[in-house]
């Protein structure tokens, strides 16, 4: 079949989440590269991002901690973005691909204070969707299941762009999706350099160079 619409995970595939991490090492009191490498091994290690705050605070709370930031920085971003980390090539590669006639999907795993960010950038998309939205969250199959849903797609119909080969490129494939591996933040790069990604339609460096491929395998 061929395809119609376009999702895009979230993190690292739209929103560079540099100033996020770097937040959490000042909150933590660690130097910002070592907290940025110790994520890095999360990812070469294929554990949770999580796992970063056990490592350097073990027995750290991180819930509890969001919580208590709010309180402590009402007015800052803290854990959250805004449109000062979208990544450049993401509004040009969107508006490209609406022109050429696809659907521009945003679904990725992330919480409702993340929708109401991402709305808030009056991106050229034709919906925006959380995990927490959905009640499911990648891997599961129920969420590319919703993805379908709200696309009115078949799958064959869909392309689904990640960084990440656990949560979007395998997942997706085994929906009956195309998919993108995008190179980009620690999961993509380490990611796109296992065999596992050549099970991915297709390998990219820059969003911009969705439309080409699209119009060369139509």
């Amino acid at each position: 079949m061929t395809i119609k619409a376009v999702v895009f995970d979230v993190g690292e595939t739209l929103i560079d989440e540099t100033r996020i991490w770097s937040r959490w090492a000042d909150r933590l009191g660690v130097p910002r590269l070592t907290f940025l490498g110790v994520l890095g091994g999360m990812a070469a290690l294929d554990l949770p991002h999580g796992e970063t705050f056990e490592v350097l605070r073990p027995g750290f709370d991180v819930d509890a901690d969001i919580e208590a930031w709010a309180r402590d920085e009402p007015g800052s971003l803290r854990n959250h973005f805004d449109a000062d980390d979208l990544y450049a090539d993401v509004r040009p590669a969107f508006e490209e691909l609406r022109t050429a006639g696809y659907q521009v999907i945003v679904a990725g795993n992330q919480p409702t204070t993340a929708y109401d960010a991402l709305v808030a950038m009056d991106l050229p998309a034709d919906s925006i969707h959380t995990s927490d939205g959905w009640g499911v969250a990648k891997p599961e199959p129920g969420f590319f299941a919703k993805v379908a849903a709200v696309a009115g797609r078949e799958p064959a119909e869909i392309l689904y762009v990640g960084d990440r080969l656990d949560n979007d490129v395998l997942p997706a494939g085994e929906a009956g999706m195309r998919t993108a591996m995008l190179r980009r933040g620690p999961w993509g790069y380490l990611h796109a350099l296992r065999p596992e990604a050549a099970k991915a339609d297709v390998v990219i460096d820059d969003l911009r160079a969705l439309l080409p491929y699209l119009r060369e395998n139509a």
